[in-house]
């Protein structure tokens, strides 16, 4: 057997030197920091975990109670970290920046040389950032708004495509932890914008080939050997052409239809008219339908379509005439066995024109709806945009954690009224939203908010029986509160009792200036936790209690001035 050579031996102190050095470069890892690391843009080189943890507390304890800011734009979002249990992990922090032993060669060389910059690591109350994001979300999601041409007035109006925007919420709630405590100006939101599907030059072209001549004359129709004109005025409202499939294409709804069609001024036939129960002293009174003559709306819309691009006596439509049964039969009004009172609510409110405005026309809208068993109630669905067109007015509303006057406000009153005779009728709660501030002209934890397109009320009637919801308005004046009522008539299954927990978890409001014009200064007013019960008892014996777990922010109090936020 020979003995090792020369260049053995050294091969061997060579490998011995270099177990001998990784050993001593993993124990280092874990007695000093990186030489030249920084934690949140603290620095930390070649100090021990201990060292580098006390300096993270003396560089940002200072800043642990200062907002963190998110903005889009003009729009600025400050929150309280107290409110979103944001917390510095000094400890974790520390360990990701070097702190611990390492077996990573690389890990051991930056002890001497090059750069280590880390994150902060932040603990949060994950629900309240997520409640946070949802609240920011509320402010800047917007919808894509596709092409489109309508038909107001007998003439086409193109509606120009937007895109739209969408907050990433886990991108948002990561960049709230990102910037606590080392944030020096405010965070943009992380958004996505939404391309629309059809362009401008596809939405001109479908207005040069079918919007103008889509009006361009009346059409006539042959029906029991007679001709009649029907005139661009009874087809146009029903007339539309918008995006399917990634492309615009034409569509008449037969419902809109329907009216012109059986509407006598056509000297075509006679509208029919449906069933209707109202409330007479205190019962419900069926008011019976009546049938009519006129066109069938799905035929007259599937044959009338092809021919708007047509000229001339090509403009010629062949049809029969039908009779036409009400689209709510007395027989169904009847079947639907509206008997008694299911549940009522009334709140009250200041005196303020727009309210009296906005409030009574959107009773106006919702009074008289009736909803099939299964059938689910959305008040945005039928009060529809809250326009001027629509009949509203501006008024306050909360937006971006502040008051702010928008077309609509004080509907959210309209809202909370039918909410808790919804509550109290026992009807299941599909979607309600309280308000981000409590407002003490309602009960607590128990009132809903409404923004269209965002926020909705819906409740289900989840009985065997129509439901009829009846709402009206006593108008407020200079001397008196005005009050909002609704009831819910159908065929009662529950006794219903509300309860109520103690308030907790209470955060402080913080002070904010505000030097846009849009400014409303407010009063500051205390955040809070609260449980509300619902009871369902039935012969005198409780079934069953359903928990909402609410929750308010606190009310900053504003400042409508040219500085900063505190």
């Amino acid at each position: 057997m020979s003995k090792p050579s020369a260049s053995h031996w050294a091969l061997f102190i060579v490998m011995l030197l270099m177990g001998f050095l990784y050993g001593v470069g993993w124990v280092a890892t874990g007695v000093w920091l990186p030489a030249n690391a920084r934690i949140g843009g603290v620095a930390v080189g070649g100090m021990t975990p201990p060292e580098a943890a006390e300096a993270l507390r003396a560089a940002l304890a200072s800043k642990a109670d200062e907002d963190v800011v998110l903005r889009h734009g003009k729009q600025r979002f400050p929150l309280d970290p107290v409110e979103l249990g944001l917390v510095l992990d000094v400890e974790k922090s520390v360990q990701a920046a070097g702190g611990n032993r390492s077996l990573n060669p690389f890990d051991m060389a930056a002890l001497l040389a090059g750069e280590r910059d880390t994150d902060l690591v932040v603990r949060a109350d994950e629900q309240a950032v997520n409640d946070a994001v949802a609240r920011i979300a509320k402010d800047l999601d917007r919808k894509v708004v596709e092409a489109q041409i309508s038909f107001p007035d007998g003439k086409p109006v193109p509606r120009k495509p937007v895109a739209g925007l969408l907050v990433q919420r886990k991108a948002t709630a990561q960049a709230i932890k990102h910037a606590y405590l080392v944030a020096k100006a405010p965070t943009p939101v992380p958004t996505s914008r939404i391309e629309p599907a059809v362009d401008q030059a596809a939405l001109d072209q479908a207005m040069k080939e079918f919007g103008a001549p889509a009006v361009s004359a009346p059409v006539v129709l042959r029906a029991g050997g007679e001709k009649y004109e029907l005139p661009v005025s009874a087809f146009a409202p029903a007339l539309v052409v918008r995006v399917e499939g990634g492309a615009l294409k034409p569509y008449l709804d037969p419902d809109a239809l329907a009216k012109p069609l059986t509407d006598s001024a056509t000297g075509i036939g006679q509208k029919a008219v449906n069933a209707r129960i109202d409330i007479v002293d205190g019962k419900p009174k069926i008011y019976p339908g009546k049938p009519g003559v006129g066109l069938q709306p799905k035929e007259m819309a599937r044959k009338l379509l092809p021919v708007l691009t047509r000229s001339g006596d090509q403009r010629l439509v062949a049809i029969n005439t039908e009779v036409v049964e009400p689209e709510f039969t007395t027989e169904e009004a009847e079947q639907l066995n509206i008997k008694t009172k299911m549940g009522e609510f009334t709140t009250h409110f200041p005196y303020a024109e727009y309210r009296n405005i906005n409030q009574r026309r959107a009773a106006e809208l919702i009074d008289g709806t009736v909803l099939q068993p299964g059938e689910t109630f959305s008040l945005n669905s039928i009060v529809g945009r809250r326009t001027k067109e629509n009949g509203f007015v501006k008024g306050f509303v909360i937006s971006g954690g502040v008051f702010r006057e928008e077309l609509g406000g004080g509907v959210s009153q309209v809202a909370t009224t039918v909410y808790n005779a919804a509550f109290f009728a026992g009807l299941e709660d599909v979607e309600h939203h309280p308000h981000q501030f409590y407002i003490d002209r309602y009960p607590v934890g128990r009132e809903a908010t409404v923004y269209y397109g965002k926020l909705d009320l819906r409740f289900r009637n989840n009985t065997k029986n129509g439901v009829l919801v009846k709402a009206s308005l006593t108008p407020s004046t200079p001397a008196s509160q005005g009050h909002m009522h609704v009831e819910l008539w159908g065929t009662k299954v529950w006794d219903i009792e509300a309860g109520l927990s103690a308030k907790r978890d209470f955060t402080k409001p913080k002070k904010r200036h505000d030097d846009s014009d849009e400014c409303v200064p407010s009063e500051p007013a205390r955040g809070f936790k609260v449980d509300v019960y619902r009871h369902f008892e039935r012969n005198g014996k409780r079934v069953k209690t359903e928990t909402d777990h609410v929750r308010y922010s606190p009310t900053p109090e504003v400042i409508c001035d040219e500085d900063d936020d505190d």
